[in-house]
């Protein structure tokens, strides 16, 4: 293989006719055939260029500029399209340079793949033309060329920050964290159901809803009829609409955005995120909903990693060095399981104390969860079998005595606390009934009492927060910065 030099000095022998010095407008070309005339070029994305194992013909290439180097006898470029961390290095001839050709400009460079001389790359384009299609004010763009600009600082930028190599990682995983996770539930016999963003039901019981208003209602008319003659509001989860597809379809899922009127501005909620939820029928053990949560997390962290090395690299290298070791040893153990009461007593007989006392029959607090899991050995960690009055009306009743408890489940990770939570949903239509009735929600739910009279069987189901997901893969802090637009600070983008 030359040596970079010798790549040079090759580079300076070929005939000058190849390079065509280029400015912002359209007409440059690098040959004197009519454009009409010319055989068109393949049109490369950045990762296809840098994925060529051999020199190729003419080839186009269009990205942003990510930097510039212009020296006596060779100008060289590093494009990127977005679809790669990776990008591709243009050599040119010096002609080819002007002052539109800074970092960030929009370019669109015509040339031939080369074999590269350096060992960290296998390709590079030698450029016969170079476009600048949209220039771009490298002092007053906020993003700087060889600055590693923090989280928090990109933030502020909400309409810019996706050009920044960490967002721009991070968008990518989360792209292939999608398929990923839609990969699973297809491979493994599961209907994709596009459950409803607007409806009337409040699925958690929480009443942290954002209602829906037409733009011109005003409160001297909140008396007169709704928009949909019901209360209508964003879903905060799709989970019984999936009950009633569970009905007739056995194994269904959905994944789309869910809304909580939750008034936190913290690093851990969001008021819109994405769900990804999963309903089994003819089950009757919460260790087949506890497999597939297991199963579910695993293969698509897999996929992740073998999909999207370098990024994943990215946020494990800057962000969060020891996680990648942590997830390795996750990937190869089963998670833990114990039990809410084996829970408490854990908690009760911790040497730390905690602003919130560990009793029987009050909910886990963040820093019982945290807890646990470091109790646990930082691995995840399966709680099971809630107290009856903590959880909705749709959990199965344990029957298990004076400590009454349902069959629910919260999958807790290090540095997160809570991931999924999921049940056995309550099939018996007695009980069913019952706790509606004590509740005062049989009329609203009389649907529901339907899918229990007609061909009921034992299901249940469960739900994972997707931006927790990627918080904890990537070792992330601010649950902010993994949704691609921050709710602030351009009212535009709200």
């Amino acid at each position: 293989m030359l040596g970079a030099r010798g790549g040079w000095r090759a580079l300076r022998r070929c005939p000058s006719s190849i390079f065509s010095s280029s400015s912002s407008s359209s007409s440059s070309s690098s040959s004197s055939l009519p454009r009409e005339q010319r055989v068109p070029a393949a049109r490369l994305r950045v990762r296809q260029a840098l994925g060529a194992r051999e020199a190729a013909g003419e080839v186009q290439v269009q990205g942003w500029v990510r930097s510039v180097r212009s020296q006596k006898e060779v100008l060289f470029l590093h494009i990127n399209d977005g679809s790669s961390l990776e990008s591709l290095q243009v050599v040119a001839d010096p002609s080819m340079d002007s002052r539109d050709l800074t970092f960030g400009s929009a370019v669109e460079v015509r040339g031939k793949l080369v074999k590269s001389p350096h060992k960290m790359q296998n390709v590079e384009l030698k450029a016969e033309s170079i476009r600048v299609v949209g220039p771009c004010d490298a002092l007053s763009f906020p993003l700087k060329a060889k600055e590693r600009h923090p989280l928090e600082y990109v933030r502020q930028f909400p309409h810019l920050r996706c050009r920044s190599n960490a967002l721009g990682a991070l968008l990518r995983i989360r792209s292939e964290a999608t398929a990923a996770i839609h990969s699973f539930f297809q491979d493994n016999g599961y209907v994709h159901i596009h459950t409803p963003i607007i409806t009337s039901n409040d699925c958690e019981g929480a009443g942290e809803l954002f209602q829906i208003e037409t733009s011109n209602e005003t409160q001297e008319s909140a008396e007169k009829n709704h928009f949909f003659n019901v209360p209508a509001f964003l879903t905060v989860s799709g989970q019984l609409h999936l009950e009633v597809m569970a009905g007739a379809f056995t194994h269904v899922f959905t994944f789309g955005p869910t809304f909580r009127a939750e008034n936190s501005q913290s690093r851990r909620h969001l008021a819109e995120f994405y769900m990804v939820e999963a309903e089994l029928s003819f089950t009757e053990s919460l260790q087949d909903i506890t497999q597939v949560m297991e199963d579910l997390f695993k293969t698509a962290t897999s996929a992740v990693f073998s999909r999207c090395p370098r990024d994943v690299e990215l946020f494990h290298k800057y962000v969060a060095p020891a996680q990648k070791g942590r997830l390795e040893q996750m990937l190869k153990n089963k998670f833990v399981t114990i039990s809410y009461n084996e829970a408490v007593e854990i908690l009760k007989q911790a040497s730390q104390t905690f602003a919130f006392k560990p009793e029987w029959g009050c909910d886990l607090q963040r820093e019982h969860e945290k807890y646990l899991v470091q109790h646990c050995g930082e691995v995840p960690v399966f709680v099971i079998n809630y107290p009856y009055d903590l959880k909705p009306f749709y959990m199965r009743d344990n029957e298990d005595g004076p400590q009454r408890t349902v069959a629910a489940v919260d999958l807790l990770v290090p540095g997160i606390g809570e991931l999924c939570g999921g049940s056995l949903r309550e099939e018996r239509l007695p009980f069913l009934e019952s706790r509606l009735q004590r509740l005062g929600l049989s009329d609203a739910y009389q649907w529901y009492l339907d899918l229990r009279k007609f061909g009921s069987v034992p299901h249940g189901g469960f739900g994972m927060g997707f931006e927790r997901y990627l918080q904890y893969i990537l070792g992330v802090d601010n649950i902010k910065d993994v949704i691609p637009f921050p709710r602030f600070p351009h009212s535009c983008l709200l």
